[in-house]
């Protein structure tokens, strides 16, 4: 995985953390799901890049 990939990687994930958050404090339901997706598209793309690397080695 490159370095750029890991990065783009925790700042989504991050993103979908603090639209998350945002989500459940103001009981905003649609901001909550899209920070869980935000989170979960993030683990999709860690978890493909391991896969690469693994194979590449």
């Amino acid at each position: 995985m490159g370095l750029d990939d890991k990065i783009s990687n925790a700042a989504e994930d991050a993103k979908g953390k603090v639209k998350e958050g945002a989500g459940k404090a103001s009981d905003n339901e649609r901001l909550e799901a899209e920070g869980k997706a935000d989170q979960a598209s993030a683990d999709v793309k860690q978890a493909g890049e391991k896969a690469k690397d693994a194979f590449k080695h």
